[in-house]
């Protein structure tokens, strides 16, 4: 008994043992969950110190993974055709600024300038926060129940706000994943089909087909033929 629990254990380890980046981000892309089943989950499977470490991680390669996006979707800046009359205006102000300041001396400022500076001194200069951190800090989608929940759907909505959110979103929730029973993971029985068989190439699998082919040919060896049945025998119905 202690034994196949040692295996099982390994099993667990195997599969559970350390954080599946990739449905990590998933859920938090999922706006039914966001941060809070993250943050659910890490309690019950790491302790405090490792929940930490891992939470982290996370957070990076999903900022990260943003960041990646927003250079592939940023807007190119297109000049249009009124910034000569831009340019003009600006110039036209910069040498209006200089002909008061010749004139009234160059410690002069405009209103505007020590309004700036002002604004600048004391910190309140506009942050501009990014499409991930507006949606983290929104609340989490609630539906009703025994509603059915399309996460891709949601996201087909929301794209005008979430712009290059969205397409991220899309990406990462399209990936199909495949589970497997636990009766399967944790059968004793061991596996139906052994490693070496289940990993064989194409190349490999022709190569086979192939030298038993040629293995029949120089030794004078026919395929079985398939029997037939002799045990079923047809009845006409009036």
């Amino acid at each position: 008994m202690k034994s196949m629990v040692d295996e099982m254990k390994k099993k667990f380890d195997k599969y559970w043992g350390s954080c599946n980046l990739l449905i990590t981000i998933a859920s938090i892309l999922d706006p039914r969950y966001k941060l809070e089943l993250m943050d659910f989950a890490f309690k019950r499977i790491y302790t405090e110190a490792q929940k930490v470490v891992e939470t982290a991680e996370v957070m990076f390669h999903l900022e990260e993974l943003f960041k990646e996006y927003v250079e592939a979707y940023k807007e190119p800046i297109v000049s249009s055709s009124g910034s000569g009359d831009i340019d003009h205006g600006l110039s036209g102000s910069r040498s209006a600024s200089s002909s008061i300041a010749s004139r009234f001396g160059k410690s002069l400022k405009t209103g505007t300038a020590k309004f700036d500076q002002h604004i600048r001194s004391i910190g309140c200069v506009e942050s501009v926060k990014s499409e991930l951190a507006i949606y983290l800090d929104e609340g989490v989608c609630i539906p009703k129940k025994g509603e059915f929940f399309d996460a891709l759907g949601w996201w087909k909505n929301n794209k005008l706000k979430y712009r290059i959110l969205s397409k991220m979103a899309a990406d990462i929730l399209a990936i199909p994943i495949t589970t497997v029973a636990s009766e399967s993971a944790f059968s004793a029985g061991g596996r139906v089909i052994d490693p070496h068989r289940s990993a064989l190439g194409t190349k490999m699998v022709d190569m086979l087909i192939c030298g038993a082919d040629w293995y029949r040919h120089y030794y004078g060896m026919q395929k079985k033929k398939k029997k037939e049945n002799d045990d079923i025998v047809c009845v006409e119905l009036p």
